[in-house]
């Protein structure tokens, strides 16, 4: 399998992520390009997958308003998530063809790239039987959210690194009641990794779960220029490998 090309793409609206993503599947699709993980950093928002239900979401218009915060319906599983400052956010656009068409496993081997990020900093993440996401004593850390179109993923995985706890007071995070959510910084407290030491630390354990030999970084650049090119104007360029 190919090396995992991997971009922070920087400031990103959540609309404008959701136009990449779905560039970069076409690209995918068409074999103009590899796979890839992305990482945006997203202004505060509450996405809601297909699974998703209005009584998951427990703040009301104007109280959402107030705080500048949209909602957006997705194609991806499950249920109410917010993203925002302090978030891991991953998006996976891969060939799921040459994974035998399993999105099961798939989710299970994020789940497991990221647990295998976790004991980097020293915490026991687990998985919980029935629920997608990845737990550390009990409070979750990180949520899973998929959608495939042609065979090729996209949407992926939020890990909390340092965000504002109290968004997820906005909604039952994934539709679920009584569930208290965690981050590094909460764990770890001085200790916790930033931002660009989590992209480093998970990038190396998806790639290693998922079965890559490695990950190659590319910039931003690269990215929008594949997810927006037409198809007989791409010459794709190598990122560098690290």
């Amino acid at each position: 399998m190919s090396t995992l090309s991997v971009a922070h793409l920087g400031p990103v609206a959540y609309r404008d992520g959701l136009d990449l993503q779905s560039g970069l599947v076409r690209a995918r699709a068409e074999g103009l390009t590899g796979d890839w993980l992305l990482y945006p950093d997203h202004p505060p928002v509450l996405t809601v997958g297909r699974g998703g239900r209005g009584e998951s979401l427990r703040a009301d218009p104007a109280t959402l308003g107030r705080l500048g915060i949209e909602v957006f319906e997705v194609a991806r599983g499950g249920d109410f998530t917010w993203h925002g400052p302090g978030q891991l956010v991953g998006y996976l656009v891969c060939d799921l063809t040459t994974r035998g068409r399993d999105l099961h496993r798939f989710l299970r081997d994020i789940e497991r790239g990221l647990i295998e990020a976790l004991r980097v900093w020293g915490l026991d993440g687990e998985t919980l039987p029935g629920r997608t996401g990845v737990w550390v004593g009990g409070e979750k850390i990180a949520s899973i959210g998929v959608a495939v179109r042609r065979w090729v993923s996209y949407h992926g995985f939020a890990l909390n690194v340092a965000p504002d706890l109290r968004f997820f007071e906005l909604i039952h995070p994934c539709g679920l009641r009584g569930i208290h959510m965690t981050s590094l910084a909460a764990r770890l407290g001085p200790k916790a990794p930033d931002l660009a030491g989590a992209r480093e630390a998970v990038a190396t354990g998806m790639a290693e779960r998922l079965g890559y030999p490695g990950v190659a970084w590319a910039d931003a650049e690269t990215v929008r220029r594949l997810a927006t090119a037409e198809p007989g104007n791409l010459i794709e360029t190598a990122p560098a490998a690290r």
